[in-house]
């Protein structure tokens, strides 16, 4: 099957603004990382400098620079970066590489992902065998949906092109400097690309182009400058 440009790592996000970019140079597409994301966790949580990062529990790494509320539920694996602020009652159930400079927010859940640096999740959000490029924002009450209703694995399609992933959970791949209006909801599968608008109270299929704005699934325009 031929590679489809739009929609690898190498197009959707810039790799020096993650921890991760060791996993990420590894596979074409960025949803063949999720199933690595724990064990990456692990594996880089144990080379964090000491001086940088505290070992609050087995398999969760902090920031001593990072402020992480008391109310908020941190489960390991995770890494919680530089400079990030964990808010009252973040729910993190695991599975969680939190960048430099990023905000997880109020009642916000996450749960297998990978958050860019400078990542803004403030208000209410779900993120879900997702992946956030750098400088890029949820909406409040916007979510990853990650399972389709009739529990199939997910398909990706771009165009007339579809790629079969073989994975039951999926959320979303958003591209760096993506901003998702608020109330979004990003269904299975969806790929948004580099520096792209959402509308707010929009649902998102399949794979909006880079440097656009989405309107509905009938309107998408080209994001003016």
């Amino acid at each position: 099957m031929k590679e489809i440009q739009e929609l690898t790592v190498k197009a959707l996000y810039t790799l020096e603004h993650t921890k991760a970019a060791v996993l990420l140079e590894s596979v074409t597409y960025p949803w063949e990382a999720l199933g690595k994301i724990g064990e990456t966790i692990v594996e880089i949580g144990n080379r964090l400098p000491k001086e940088l990062y505290e070992q609050r529990e087995e398999n969760v790494w902090v920031a001593k620079s990072a402020k992480v509320a008391p109310t908020a539920y941190i489960h390991g694996p995770a890494i919680i970066g530089e400079e990030t602020e964990v808010r009252h009652c973040a729910f993190i159930r695991g599975n969680a590489l939190v960048g430099d400079r990023c905000v997880v927010g109020n009642s916000t859940e996450l749960k297998n992902v990978i958050l860019f640096d400078n990542v803004q999740v403030p208000h209410y959000n779900y993120v879900g065998d997702s992946i956030l490029g750098y400088r890029s924002h949820m909406g409040a009450g916007s979510i990853t949906s990650n399972v389709k209703s009739d529990k199939k694995p997910v398909i990706v399609k771009a165009g007339e092109e579809q790629l079969e992933t073989g994975l039951k959970k999926f959320g979303a791949m958003v591209g760096d400097g993506v901003e998702v209006g608020c109330g979004t909801i990003l269904n299975p599968g969806s790929v948004v690309g580099k520096n792209s608008n959402i509308y707010p109270l929009s649902m998102v299929r399949g794979y909006v182009e880079a440097d656009s704005v989405y309107k509905n699934q009938n309107e998408v325009v080209e994001k003016l400058n």
